[in-house]
Order: structure tokens, then C-alpha cells, then sequence
């Protein structure tokens, strides 16, 4: 058991109680590495916070951030786990939302993908489910394309495993990425799947799930499946939130390319780079030929 990977996994919780439990159960028993959870409780009104602290009591592999500080999103909790943990002695790092479950392999899986393709980051499908036993695969494994990581995630964030060593570069220039990183609320995982892309390392995106990933009222971003998910995110192109996390992300790490890439003529000739699914493709060629983007 000492010879098996060593990976730090950071959790994210808030108001999360209904559903943790099951979540970190789900952690511990991965087969073939050895993990340490780190957990950051943003405030919350439900007593994760002392659900977990009575964990680490008992599981020393369980370690509990200082609380009491409202963080107001995912992405800032997450950032905030990323800058106060040390993750120096691990081999991999692992981010973990705390309301899925987690098949034992997962990781361990993820591991030999990232070594086999020498990948950076990973990322994978997921199974998507519901209360009442409805599943759907959530498929993300579209081929990668020259411009995609500047337009969207490569899947949901709580997939991601890393190779110590990018994130901790991510981590040695944190008060310099933090300035755009603050901006970006709930999408911490597209940022990160960025600043791997833009430093020319590989990363792979998983065809095969290796979690469950629970569907409920109370997560941010969910499956964004739907007519209603689709509106919504139309309307989000239409007021030019999208355009401005894609300048977010080029001001962050290509500076360079911002005013090619933010060039309306310019996306309507190369929009097939843009985008890895084809229908996300077709669909954000329409927003810039009707001018939404």
C-alpha cells in the first residue's frame, strides 16, 4: 500500500449535509492509491461543518480547513483549497464536489490515463442521475480543438486529476492568476483546463464515467441539460457573459490572442476551432452570425 500513489483530494462543500456522507465514503475506499481528503466548508447553515470536523476526528486521512469565511461560490472555495493546502509531497491532485459518488477505481483510472497519454490533466464523461433513478450519460470526450480550452471546460470539474507538479505551477503563480481568477465564480474548472492548455501540455478527456453525478436542486451548475438549461445559457450569451469569460481567459494567459480571438469575422471563419462538440459548434456560429456573441 506505501508504493501506491499518493493523491490529495480537494472537496468543496456548502450546505452539503444531505448528500457528503455518501461522497466521501466514496473517496476513501479508492482502490490502488493512497488519498488524503483535504475539505474547505464555505458558510453554510446546515451542519456540514460539523459533520466533517467529527470526521477528521477519527480518520486521520481526513483534514478539515479553518471555517467561518463566506467564499460565495464554488470556484472561489475551490481556488481557496488550491492556495492553503499543501500538496507538495503528493503525486496527484484530485478536486471533488460533495455531492457525487465516486466508483473505487476512478482514480486509480484516471492515474494510468494521465500516464499512458503523458497527460497533465484529466477530465471524463460522467452518468448523470436523479431522485427518482433517471440516468443519463453526460458525455464531455469530443475530440480537443485548437481554441476550445478559451470557450469551455472539459467536463465537470469534480473528473479533474492532476499531476502534482502543473498544479503546484499553477499554485507558485496564484496571486498573479487569482486577479482574473476571482472574476471567473463558477468556473473554476474551464480556468484551470485552460492554464494547462495554453502551457502546451497534453490533457486527456476520459470516454469512460467513473462517477455518479447527482442531480438535484441545489447544485450550481448541473447537468445544463434542456430547453430551460439551453435558454438560459442563450441568454447568458446574448448579455455577453460568455464573451467576457472568454476575455477573461485570454487576458489571463494569452494576452496576445485576445483581439483575434474576440474578433467576430475571425470566430465566423474558424468557429469549427472553437468548440469540441459539432452541435456546440453549429450553435455558436449562429450566436455570431446573429451578433449575440
Amino acid at each position: 500500500m506505501s508504493n501506491y500513489p499518493k493523491v490529495a483530494v480537494l472537496l468543496a462543500a456548502y450546505n452539503g449535509r444531505d448528500w457528503i456522507e455518501e461522497q466521501i465514503n466514496s473517496i476513501l475506499i479508492q482502490k490502488n492509491v493512497n488519498v488524503t481528503l483535504y475539505i474547505s466548508v464555505d458558510l453554510s447553515t446546515d451542519d456540514t461543518y460539523g459533520f466533517v470536523s467529527d470526521l477528521e476526528l477519527i480518520n486521520k486521512y481526513i483534514k478539515v480547513l479553518d471555517y467561518g469565511k463566506r467564499f460565495g461560490s464554488a470556484s472561489s472555495n475551490f481556488f481557496r483549497l488550491i492556495k492553503e493546502v499543501d500538496f507538495s509531497s503528493y503525486d496527484y491532485v484530485s478536486l471533488s464536489d460533495q455531492d457525487d459518488v465516486w466508483y473505487d477505481w476512478k482514480v486509480h483510472r484516471a492515474i494510468s490515463k494521465l500516464n499512458e497519454t503523458n497527460s497533465s490533466g484529466y477530465s471524463s464523461d460522467v452518468t448523470a442521475f436523479w431522485p427518482d433513478g433517471k440516468e443519463q450519460l453526460l458525455k464531455k470526450s469530443y475530440p480537443q480543438c485548437e481554441h476550445d480550452y478559451f470557450f469551455e471546460s472539459p467536463g465537470p470539474g469534480c473528473t479533474f486529476v492532476f499531476k502534482q507538479s502543473v498544479l503546484q505551477a499553477f499554485k507558485s503563480n496564484f496571486d498573479k492568476i487569482s486577479t482574473y481568477a476571482d472574476q471567473i465564480s463558477v468556473n473554476h474548472d474551464w480556468y484551470l483546463y485552460a492554464y494547462v492548455r495554453q502551457q502546451g501540455l497534453n490533457w486527456i478527456i476520459d470516454n469512460r464515467p467513473a462517477m455518479m453525478y447527482r442531480q438535484h436542486a441545489s447544485n450550481e451548475m448541473g447537468m445544463n441539460s434542456g430547453l430551460k438549461s439551453y435558454s438560459s445559457r442563450c441568454k447568458m450569451v446574448k448579455n455577453h457573459w460568455y464573451r467576457k469569460q472568454v476575455a477573461i481567459m485570454l487576458e489571463s494567459f494569452e494576452p496576445q490572442l485576445k483581439d483575434k480571438l474576440l474578433n467576430r469575422k475571425y470566430l465566423i471563419l474558424n468557429f469549427y476551432k472553437l468548440r469540441r462538440r459539432p452541435r456546440d459548434r453549429l450553435a455558436l456560429l449562429i450566436m455570431l452570425l446573429i451578433g449575440f456573441f
